[in-house]
Protein backbone atom coordinates (compact mmCIF):
# COMPACT_ATOMS: atom_id res chain seq x y z
CA UNK A 1 0.00 0.00 0.00
CA UNK A 2 1.12 3.41 -1.37
CA UNK A 3 0.72 6.37 1.14
CA UNK A 4 0.63 9.83 -0.45
CA UNK A 5 3.21 12.62 0.23
CA UNK A 6 1.94 15.29 1.93
CA UNK A 7 0.91 18.38 -0.08
CA UNK A 8 3.36 21.37 0.36
CA UNK A 9 1.17 24.57 1.45
CA UNK A 10 1.57 27.35 -0.95
CA UNK A 11 2.54 30.50 -0.29
CA UNK A 12 0.88 33.67 -0.71
CA UNK A 13 1.72 35.39 -3.86
CA UNK A 14 2.69 38.77 -2.38
CA UNK A 15 5.39 39.96 -4.98
CA UNK A 16 3.00 38.93 -7.65
CA UNK A 17 0.84 40.81 -6.19
CA UNK A 18 2.66 44.06 -5.83
CA UNK A 19 3.69 43.87 -9.21
CA UNK A 20 0.46 45.97 -10.78
CA UNK A 21 0.77 48.55 -8.33
CA UNK A 22 4.31 49.09 -8.93
CA UNK A 23 3.47 49.37 -12.50
CA UNK A 24 0.87 51.75 -12.08
CA UNK A 25 3.55 53.97 -10.01
CA UNK A 26 5.89 53.74 -12.64
CA UNK A 27 3.05 55.09 -15.21
CA UNK A 28 2.11 57.63 -12.91
CA UNK A 29 5.10 59.63 -12.42
CA UNK A 30 5.68 60.19 -16.27
CA UNK A 31 1.99 61.18 -16.46
CA UNK A 32 1.90 64.12 -13.69
CA UNK A 33 5.62 65.04 -15.38
CA UNK A 34 3.62 65.41 -18.91
CA UNK A 35 0.59 66.94 -17.28
CA UNK A 36 2.86 69.07 -15.77
CA UNK A 37 4.99 70.32 -18.27
CA UNK A 38 1.91 71.32 -20.39
CA UNK A 39 -0.06 72.94 -17.91
CA UNK A 40 3.01 75.25 -17.10
CA UNK A 41 3.76 76.22 -20.87
CA UNK A 42 -0.19 76.70 -21.15
CA UNK A 43 0.31 79.30 -17.99
CA UNK A 44 3.53 80.95 -20.01
CA UNK A 45 1.16 81.86 -22.60
CA UNK A 46 -1.23 83.11 -20.74
CA UNK A 47 0.92 85.38 -18.84
CA UNK A 48 1.96 86.63 -22.18
CA UNK A 49 -1.31 87.44 -23.29
CA UNK A 50 -2.54 89.21 -20.15
CA UNK A 51 0.81 91.08 -20.15
CA UNK A 52 -0.23 92.15 -23.55
CA UNK A 53 -3.55 93.18 -22.25
CA UNK A 54 -2.05 95.24 -19.92
CA UNK A 55 -0.22 97.07 -22.63
CA UNK A 56 -3.38 97.88 -24.41
CA UNK A 57 -4.77 99.42 -21.04
CA UNK A 58 -1.50 101.67 -20.57
CA UNK A 59 -1.45 102.64 -24.81
CA UNK A 60 -5.60 103.84 -24.49
CA UNK A 61 -4.72 106.07 -21.97
CA UNK A 62 -1.94 107.55 -23.78
CA UNK A 63 -4.20 108.11 -26.54
CA UNK A 64 -6.17 111.40 -24.92
CA UNK A 65 -2.77 112.84 -23.73
CA UNK A 66 -1.08 112.53 -27.40
CA UNK A 67 -4.40 114.30 -28.43
CA UNK A 68 -3.85 116.84 -25.45
CA UNK A 69 0.07 117.45 -26.31
CA UNK A 70 -0.50 117.95 -29.87
CA UNK A 71 -3.22 121.00 -29.11
CA UNK A 72 -1.33 122.73 -26.65
CA UNK A 73 1.55 122.86 -28.77
CA UNK A 74 -0.18 124.29 -31.69
CA UNK A 75 -1.56 126.71 -29.35
CA UNK A 76 1.54 127.64 -28.15
CA UNK A 77 2.85 127.99 -31.91
CA UNK A 78 -0.02 130.06 -32.98
CA UNK A 79 -0.54 132.02 -29.93
CA UNK A 80 -4.22 130.83 -29.25
CA UNK A 81 -5.06 130.67 -25.46
CA UNK A 82 -3.40 127.24 -23.72
CA UNK A 83 -6.48 124.60 -22.73
CA UNK A 84 -4.25 122.80 -19.65
CA UNK A 85 -7.23 121.60 -18.24
CA UNK A 86 -7.53 118.69 -21.32
CA UNK A 87 -3.90 117.77 -20.70
CA UNK A 88 -3.94 118.10 -17.02
CA UNK A 89 -6.59 115.49 -16.97
CA UNK A 90 -5.32 113.37 -19.36
CA UNK A 91 -2.11 113.34 -17.57
CA UNK A 92 -4.15 112.38 -14.46
CA UNK A 93 -5.97 109.47 -16.06
CA UNK A 94 -2.69 107.98 -17.35
CA UNK A 95 -0.48 108.22 -13.93
CA UNK A 96 -3.61 106.25 -12.78
CA UNK A 97 -3.19 103.71 -14.73
CA UNK A 98 0.97 103.67 -14.55
CA UNK A 99 0.62 103.73 -10.69
CA UNK A 100 -1.34 100.32 -10.84
CA UNK A 101 0.52 98.62 -13.76
CA UNK A 102 3.62 100.51 -14.46
CA UNK A 103 5.44 98.70 -12.13
CA UNK A 104 4.86 95.64 -14.29
CA UNK A 105 5.48 96.84 -17.36
CA UNK A 106 8.89 98.69 -16.13
CA UNK A 107 7.31 102.33 -17.02
CA UNK A 108 7.00 103.98 -14.21
CA UNK A 109 10.62 105.17 -14.61
CA UNK A 110 9.96 107.05 -17.81
CA UNK A 111 6.39 108.46 -17.17
CA UNK A 112 7.89 110.08 -14.53
CA UNK A 113 10.56 111.85 -16.50
CA UNK A 114 7.46 112.67 -18.86
CA UNK A 115 5.41 113.83 -16.43
CA UNK A 116 8.06 116.21 -15.35
CA UNK A 117 8.27 117.54 -18.73
CA UNK A 118 4.53 118.51 -18.74
CA UNK A 119 3.93 119.77 -15.26
CA UNK A 120 7.17 122.06 -16.52
CA UNK A 121 5.42 123.50 -19.44
CA UNK A 122 4.31 127.13 -19.16
CA UNK A 123 0.39 127.96 -18.28
CA UNK A 124 0.69 130.61 -20.50
CA UNK A 125 1.48 131.11 -23.93
CA UNK A 126 5.04 131.65 -24.29
CA UNK A 127 6.29 134.97 -25.86
CA UNK A 128 9.26 133.70 -27.83
CA UNK A 129 7.12 130.84 -30.25
CA UNK A 130 10.10 129.66 -31.30
CA UNK A 131 11.02 128.35 -27.95
CA UNK A 132 8.06 126.40 -27.46
CA UNK A 133 7.83 125.37 -30.80
CA UNK A 134 11.23 123.23 -29.19
CA UNK A 135 10.21 122.87 -25.78
CA UNK A 136 7.13 120.95 -26.83
CA UNK A 137 9.40 118.92 -29.70
CA UNK A 138 11.38 117.62 -26.80
CA UNK A 139 7.99 116.71 -25.08
CA UNK A 140 6.56 114.88 -27.88
CA UNK A 141 9.40 112.94 -28.25
CA UNK A 142 9.46 111.58 -24.70
CA UNK A 143 5.80 110.46 -25.03
CA UNK A 144 6.61 108.87 -28.16
CA UNK A 145 9.32 107.05 -26.79
CA UNK A 146 6.85 105.81 -23.64
CA UNK A 147 4.67 104.40 -26.65
CA UNK A 148 7.26 102.18 -27.81
CA UNK A 149 8.26 101.30 -24.40
CA UNK A 150 4.91 99.96 -23.68
CA UNK A 151 5.12 98.36 -26.95
CA UNK A 152 8.63 96.45 -25.79
CA UNK A 153 7.71 95.38 -22.13
CA UNK A 154 4.15 94.34 -22.27
CA UNK A 155 5.15 91.47 -25.80
CA UNK A 156 2.70 93.14 -27.97
CA UNK A 157 5.87 94.39 -30.45
CA UNK A 158 6.23 90.09 -30.28
CA UNK A 159 2.88 89.52 -30.87
CA UNK A 160 2.58 86.02 -32.75
CA UNK A 161 -1.00 86.74 -34.61
CA UNK A 162 -1.21 88.27 -37.24
CA UNK A 163 -3.92 90.22 -36.61
CA UNK A 164 -3.31 91.48 -33.22
CA UNK A 165 0.36 92.44 -34.53
CA UNK A 166 -0.47 94.71 -37.57
CA UNK A 167 -2.79 96.64 -35.26
CA UNK A 168 -0.61 97.18 -32.51
CA UNK A 169 2.20 98.26 -34.84
CA UNK A 170 -0.52 101.10 -36.37
CA UNK A 171 -2.22 101.79 -33.27
CA UNK A 172 0.83 101.84 -30.80
CA UNK A 173 3.61 103.23 -33.31
CA UNK A 174 2.32 105.14 -36.60
CA UNK A 175 -0.85 106.76 -35.45
CA UNK A 176 1.24 108.79 -32.64
CA UNK A 177 4.00 109.14 -35.01
CA UNK A 178 1.71 110.41 -37.77
CA UNK A 179 -0.40 113.00 -35.39
CA UNK A 180 2.85 114.21 -33.35
CA UNK A 181 4.79 114.45 -37.11
CA UNK A 182 1.39 116.49 -38.56
CA UNK A 183 1.30 118.71 -35.92
CA UNK A 184 4.88 119.62 -35.78
CA UNK A 185 4.31 120.10 -39.65
CA UNK A 186 1.69 122.39 -39.48
CA UNK A 187 3.12 124.50 -36.37
CA UNK A 188 6.15 124.63 -38.48
CA UNK A 189 4.49 126.28 -41.65
CA UNK A 190 2.98 129.05 -38.88
CA UNK A 191 6.27 129.63 -37.86
CA UNK A 192 7.84 129.60 -41.64
CA UNK A 193 4.93 132.48 -42.44
CA UNK A 194 6.52 134.62 -39.27
CA UNK A 195 9.75 134.51 -40.93
CA UNK A 196 11.51 136.22 -43.05
CA UNK A 197 11.98 135.36 -47.05
CA UNK A 198 15.30 134.20 -46.34
CA UNK A 199 14.70 132.27 -43.22
CA UNK A 200 11.46 130.96 -44.91
CA UNK A 201 13.53 129.81 -48.10
CA UNK A 202 16.19 127.81 -45.67
CA UNK A 203 13.13 126.22 -43.50
CA UNK A 204 11.44 125.04 -47.09
CA UNK A 205 13.67 121.89 -46.73
CA UNK A 206 12.84 121.01 -42.78
CA UNK A 207 9.43 120.94 -43.96
CA UNK A 208 10.03 118.90 -46.56
CA UNK A 209 11.43 116.70 -43.94
CA UNK A 210 8.34 117.07 -41.43
CA UNK A 211 6.08 116.29 -44.72
CA UNK A 212 7.55 112.73 -45.09
CA UNK A 213 7.56 112.24 -41.17
CA UNK A 214 4.00 112.73 -41.52
CA UNK A 215 3.47 111.02 -44.52
CA UNK A 216 5.41 107.64 -43.76
CA UNK A 217 3.32 106.52 -41.05
CA UNK A 218 0.28 107.57 -42.35
CA UNK A 219 1.07 105.51 -45.68
CA UNK A 220 2.48 102.56 -42.80
CA UNK A 221 -1.08 102.67 -40.98
CA UNK A 222 -3.24 102.56 -43.82
CA UNK A 223 -0.93 99.47 -45.57
CA UNK A 224 -1.19 97.84 -41.90
CA UNK A 225 -5.24 98.41 -41.91
CA UNK A 226 -5.39 97.04 -45.40
CA UNK A 227 -4.40 94.11 -44.40
CA UNK A 228 -5.48 93.20 -41.30
CA UNK A 229 -9.22 94.01 -42.93
CA UNK A 230 -9.01 92.25 -45.82
CA UNK A 231 -7.53 89.27 -43.57
CA UNK A 232 -9.42 89.53 -40.59
CA UNK A 233 -12.34 87.26 -39.75
CA UNK A 234 -14.48 89.51 -37.56
CA UNK A 235 -17.72 90.59 -39.56
CA UNK A 236 -17.88 94.46 -37.37
CA UNK A 237 -13.86 95.32 -37.70
CA UNK A 238 -14.36 96.21 -41.64
CA UNK A 239 -17.56 98.47 -41.05
CA UNK A 240 -15.97 99.98 -37.71
CA UNK A 241 -12.44 100.84 -39.26
CA UNK A 242 -13.85 101.80 -42.96
CA UNK A 243 -15.48 104.84 -41.87
CA UNK A 244 -13.04 106.47 -39.66
CA UNK A 245 -10.18 105.37 -42.25
CA UNK A 246 -11.05 107.14 -45.17
CA UNK A 247 -11.41 110.50 -43.11
CA UNK A 248 -8.31 110.10 -42.20
CA UNK A 249 -6.47 109.08 -44.89
CA UNK A 250 -8.18 112.07 -46.85
CA UNK A 251 -7.31 114.28 -44.37
CA UNK A 252 -3.55 113.40 -44.34
CA UNK A 253 -3.37 113.82 -48.44
CA UNK A 254 -5.25 117.09 -47.85
CA UNK A 255 -2.67 117.72 -45.43
CA UNK A 256 0.50 117.10 -47.29
CA UNK A 257 -1.35 119.31 -50.33
CA UNK A 258 -1.54 122.39 -48.69
CA UNK A 259 1.84 121.95 -46.81
CA UNK A 260 3.66 122.89 -50.45
CA UNK A 261 4.59 126.16 -50.48
CA UNK A 262 1.73 128.72 -52.52
CA UNK A 263 4.28 131.01 -53.79
CA UNK A 264 8.13 131.21 -54.35
CA UNK A 265 8.24 133.03 -51.49
CA UNK A 266 7.66 129.81 -49.11
CA UNK A 267 5.03 130.85 -48.30
CA UNK A 268 1.96 127.85 -46.82
CA UNK A 269 -1.42 128.23 -46.82
CA UNK A 270 -2.03 127.74 -42.71
CA UNK A 271 -5.41 128.03 -42.85
CA UNK A 272 -6.11 125.28 -44.65
CA UNK A 273 -3.03 123.01 -43.52
CA UNK A 274 -4.90 123.42 -39.78
CA UNK A 275 -8.32 123.06 -41.01
CA UNK A 276 -6.76 119.81 -42.74
CA UNK A 277 -4.27 118.10 -39.60
CA UNK A 278 -7.65 119.34 -37.14
CA UNK A 279 -9.45 116.66 -39.95
CA UNK A 280 -7.22 113.77 -39.40
CA UNK A 281 -6.86 114.20 -35.58
CA UNK A 282 -10.22 113.82 -34.95
CA UNK A 283 -10.11 110.70 -37.54
CA UNK A 284 -7.66 109.65 -35.58
CA UNK A 285 -9.38 109.59 -32.63
CA UNK A 286 -12.67 107.55 -33.92
CA UNK A 287 -10.22 105.06 -35.12
CA UNK A 288 -7.73 104.67 -31.67
CA UNK A 289 -10.32 103.12 -29.60
CA UNK A 290 -11.60 101.00 -32.66
CA UNK A 291 -8.53 99.57 -33.19
CA UNK A 292 -7.50 98.87 -29.48
CA UNK A 293 -10.74 97.34 -29.01
CA UNK A 294 -9.85 95.25 -31.67
CA UNK A 295 -6.50 94.13 -29.97
CA UNK A 296 -8.19 93.41 -27.11
CA UNK A 297 -10.85 91.39 -28.44
CA UNK A 298 -8.54 88.95 -29.85
CA UNK A 299 -6.39 88.62 -26.62
CA UNK A 300 -9.33 88.07 -24.70
CA UNK A 301 -10.29 85.03 -27.14
CA UNK A 302 -6.73 83.90 -26.81
CA UNK A 303 -7.21 83.61 -23.50
CA UNK A 304 -10.82 81.84 -23.40
CA UNK A 305 -8.75 79.17 -25.83
CA UNK A 306 -5.92 78.61 -23.06
CA UNK A 307 -8.41 78.20 -20.26
CA UNK A 308 -9.53 75.53 -22.23
CA UNK A 309 -6.43 74.28 -23.35
CA UNK A 310 -5.73 74.04 -19.48
CA UNK A 311 -8.81 72.42 -18.32
CA UNK A 312 -8.44 69.72 -21.24
CA UNK A 313 -4.95 69.16 -19.79
CA UNK A 314 -6.17 68.99 -16.63
CA UNK A 315 -9.12 66.55 -17.49
CA UNK A 316 -6.97 64.36 -19.73
CA UNK A 317 -4.61 63.83 -16.69
CA UNK A 318 -6.76 63.35 -13.90
CA UNK A 319 -8.60 60.39 -16.34
CA UNK A 320 -5.09 58.81 -17.06
CA UNK A 321 -4.14 58.89 -13.36
CA UNK A 322 -8.22 57.21 -12.94
CA UNK A 323 -7.60 54.27 -15.57
CA UNK A 324 -4.45 53.40 -14.30
CA UNK A 325 -5.15 53.32 -10.70
CA UNK A 326 -8.36 51.57 -11.51
CA UNK A 327 -6.53 49.09 -13.61
CA UNK A 328 -4.30 48.29 -10.80
CA UNK A 329 -6.89 47.76 -8.26
CA UNK A 330 -8.68 45.31 -10.65
CA UNK A 331 -5.65 43.39 -10.97
CA UNK A 332 -5.53 43.41 -7.65
CA UNK A 333 -8.99 42.05 -6.34
CA UNK A 334 -9.02 39.61 -9.27
CA UNK A 335 -6.06 37.57 -7.86
CA UNK A 336 -7.19 34.31 -6.51
CA UNK A 337 -6.46 34.14 -2.32
CA UNK A 338 -4.47 31.36 -1.33
CA UNK A 339 -5.86 28.23 1.13
CA UNK A 340 -4.04 25.64 2.75
CA UNK A 341 -6.71 23.68 2.78
CA UNK A 342 -8.46 23.80 -0.69
CA UNK A 343 -6.65 22.85 -3.50
CA UNK A 344 -5.32 24.38 -6.13
CA UNK A 345 -6.98 25.26 -9.21
CA UNK A 346 -5.86 22.90 -11.71
CA UNK A 347 -4.88 19.96 -9.17
CA UNK A 348 -5.91 16.74 -9.25
CA UNK A 349 -7.91 14.97 -6.72
CA UNK A 350 -5.49 13.17 -3.78
CA UNK A 351 -6.43 9.42 -4.36
CA UNK A 352 -7.93 7.10 -1.93
CA UNK A 353 -5.97 5.36 0.62
CA UNK A 354 -4.63 2.29 -0.82
CA UNK A 355 -4.29 3.98 -4.82
CA UNK A 356 -1.31 4.77 -6.36
CA UNK A 357 -0.68 7.21 -9.24
CA UNK A 358 0.28 6.02 -12.66
CA UNK A 359 4.14 7.66 -13.58
CA UNK A 360 2.23 10.38 -15.82
CA UNK A 361 0.46 11.58 -12.78
CA UNK A 362 -2.80 11.47 -15.27
CA UNK A 363 -5.29 8.59 -13.36
CA UNK A 364 -4.51 6.47 -10.14
CA UNK A 365 -3.50 3.21 -10.74
CA UNK A 366 -6.08 0.24 -10.47
CA UNK A 367 -4.23 -2.93 -7.89
CA UNK A 368 -3.13 -5.35 -9.40
CA UNK A 369 -5.41 -8.80 -9.31
CA UNK A 370 -4.19 -11.40 -6.45
CA UNK A 371 -2.09 -14.48 -7.46
CA UNK A 372 -4.14 -18.15 -7.81
CA UNK A 373 -2.23 -21.98 -7.41
CA UNK A 374 -1.75 -22.83 -10.67
CA UNK A 375 -4.22 -26.40 -11.53
CA UNK A 376 -7.17 -26.86 -11.27
CA UNK A 377 -9.39 -23.64 -10.15
CA UNK A 378 -12.05 -24.69 -7.44
CA UNK A 379 -14.67 -22.36 -7.56
CA UNK A 380 -16.06 -21.43 -4.14
CA UNK A 381 -19.30 -23.26 -3.25
CA UNK A 382 -22.40 -21.20 -4.38
CA UNK A 383 -26.20 -21.34 -2.76
CA UNK A 384 -28.03 -24.32 -4.14
CA UNK A 385 -31.54 -24.83 -3.88
CA UNK A 386 -33.10 -27.36 -1.74
CA UNK A 387 -29.80 -26.66 0.64
CA UNK A 388 -30.98 -26.27 3.55
CA UNK A 389 -33.19 -29.16 3.46
CA UNK A 390 -30.06 -30.91 3.78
Amino acid sequence: MTVPAPRVRRRPRTPGRLLPLLLTTALLLPVAFLVGQAHELVDTDRDVVARERLGVEYLRALGPVTDALVDAQSAAVTGRPLRRDTLDQAVERAATVDARIGGELSTSERWAGLRAKLEALPERALTDREAAFTVYGEVTDLLLALHNKVRETSGLIRDTGVDAYFLQDGVAEEMPEAMVAAGRLTDLAVLMNRRSEAERLQSLSQLATLRAAALQPANDLANNLRAVVENTESADLGANVLTPFDAYQRAVETMALHSQPVDQAGTVDTTRLLAARNEAQQAAKQLQPVLLDEIDRLLAERLDGLDRDRLLILGAGGLAALLLVGLAVNTWMSRPRDTSAAPAAGDAPAPPPGVRWDTAGARPMEPPPALQPVGQVHEPDRWRPFDAAR
